[in-house]
């Protein structure tokens, strides 16, 4: 949800900025298949099947990362891609360290007000965790509603990998021209 939220103040601030949001029609993504298999993977474990299929769940997840990556790897040259890249390999260390869950911090769940579920949970509190600097150790209160959440500085990373994507492709002024901005015609 916050990376959603991060999404549309990209969007709504380019114009603001004097970018062109047509110009994301315009985007040519490579290997695009590859980022919506790794989130149907993730739907798939976390909403549709988080109590069934035990065993598959952790594979998958890591599984899920490897497609996500294979297509930040394909895009790399774009605006913003790096940090997106950046955050997601702080993740996916962070997940496969704790045997494929993002270990949380206590203290912030419990300030996003989350209880704990049975189940797969892409992101929880793990007994003994490992690298929980790279977990999800940051929180948006739970006073905070629709955003209230734990995140990670990995998802830091990827959000504003995501602004600087939005704004580097749509010709904003907010990005100069040597981090990527494209360059991005008007239409008189």
């Amino acid at each position: 949800m916050i990376l959603l939220a991060v999404l549309i103040l990209a969007v709504a601030t380019v114009p603001l900025a004097g970018g062109r949001l047509r110009a994301l029609g315009d985007i040519e993504l490579r290997w695009a298949w590859t980022i919506m298999v790794a989130i149907g993977l993730q739907v798939l474990i976390i909403s549709v099947f988080p109590d069934r299929f035990d065993a598959l769940h952790e594979p998958v997840h890591v599984l899920s990362y490897a497609f996500a990556g294979a297509f930040l790897v394909a895009n790399i040259r774009l605006p913003g891609v790096p940090l997106i890249a950046a955050g997601a390999l702080c993740n996916l260390v962070a997940i496969v360290a704790n045997g494929g869950v993002m270990p949380a911090s206590p203290a912030a769940q419990q300030a996003a007000g989350l209880v704990q579920k049975e189940g797969f949970v892409n992101s929880g509190v793990v007994e003994d965790p490992k690298l929980l600097f790279l977990g999800d150790i940051f929180a948006i209160p739970d006073s905070v509603p629709l955003l209230d959440n734990v995140f990670s500085i990995g998802d830091v990373l990827i959000a504003l990998g995501a602004f600087l994507f939005v704004h580097g492709m749509c010709g904003s002024r907010l990005i100069p021209r040597w981090a990527g901005r494209r360059s991005v015609p008007s239409t008189v």
